[in-house]
């Protein structure tokens, strides 16, 4: 990473009992300002406005459950380079961070879920699952020694790009939709969305540790709750997600909505999609819960 790292993770200032680097800094004043915007929202409402945050919450969302997550940190499915590209800049454009840091989160959090040494597990507190780990990315890298577990993006321009640029394109994002639809599409289209998309998923790392059914011996506590997957588009059901982190589907279930998956499979159907991979039923058998057994027996 560089001369630029080497500023981010060394420079820092000390308050509320903890170190602060810029990158934490930079994190707080991004998370504050989107919130402070929601502020404005009932004085600028107008259903222009409304129309594009819903557009683009679905669209950011899409980047991070789809690509960020399934495509990215799982590779649960193929898509060309172009597409690929294209939803991953969607997920840019939800203030998650780049793909390279999101990815590499993601996957210490399946790499030690649930233990000291997860970057949000509910063990620490609903609110450091929640929102609270964000802001400590000493907390986050420092015990890993960085971003050693994203290689495969790593080696990729494209990625790389995005990694050190990534506040730039919500800044250009927001200049557009103030210069096309004034401080209502700002307010709108950077505060409410960007705050909508923010908590439904941080829901996953907290709630979805904490409150719901566990259909499946994962040896965590990780959660199915259905509300959660209506936000996340799928991302609710948990606990199958953690017993087959592979799967391309996360609603396992004919019942379980997952909008991110009914994407996945349209994708398929027209030949974007590829190499999908979901569980059998052999494996959905060896990983079932007692409780799923007899309510199948049932």
């Amino acid at each position: 990473m560089g001369l630029l790292s080497t500023v981010v993770v060394k420079s820092y200032v000390e308050f509320w009992g903890r170190k602060w680097n810029i990158q934490d800094i930079s994190t707080v004043v991004v998370f504050l300002a989107s919130h402070c915007l929601c502020l404005f929202a009932p004085f600028h409402f107008n259903w222009g406005a409304f129309w594009v945050a819903m557009a683009l919450s679905l669209l950011t969302g899409l980047g991070v459950t789809l690509s960020y997550h399934r495509n990215l940190a799982h590779r649960s499915f193929t898509l060309p380079k172009w597409l690929e590209y294209s939803f991953a800049y969607c997920g840019v454009l939800s203030l998650q961070g780049s793909p390279i840091e999101w990815v590499s989160t993601h996957r210490y959090h399946h790499q030690f879920t649930d233990t000291g040494k997860d970057p949000h597990s509910p063990i620490k507190g609903f609110w450091h699952s929640h929102v609270g780990w964000i802001f400590d990315s000493s907390y986050r890298f420092g015990q890993y020694g960085g971003l050693k577990n994203v290689e495969d993006l790593k080696k990729q321009l494209f990625y790389r790009f995005l990694h050190h640029t990534n506040l730039l394109h919500s800044v250009l994002l927001g200049g557009l939709l103030y210069a096309v639809g004034g401080f209502s599409f700002l307010v709108w289209g950077m505060g409410v969305r960007t705050v909508l998309v923010f908590h439904n998923t941080f829901l996953v790392n907290s709630v979805g540790h904490m409150w719901g059914k566990k259909p499946w011996n994962t040896g965590d506590m990780s959660r199915n709750n259905w509300w959660v997957a209506l936000l996340v588009l799928g991302e609710g059901w948990h606990n199958n997600h953690h017993a087959f982190e592979y799967s391309a589907r996360q609603g396992l279930e004919w019942w379980q909505f997952d909008f991110t998956w009914y994407i996945i499979k349209f994708l398929q159907a027209i030949g974007l999609a590829t190499d999908v991979k979901v569980p059998t039923e052999i494996q959905k058998q060896r990983k079932a819960s007692k409780s799923r057994i007899l309510a199948t027996q049932n």
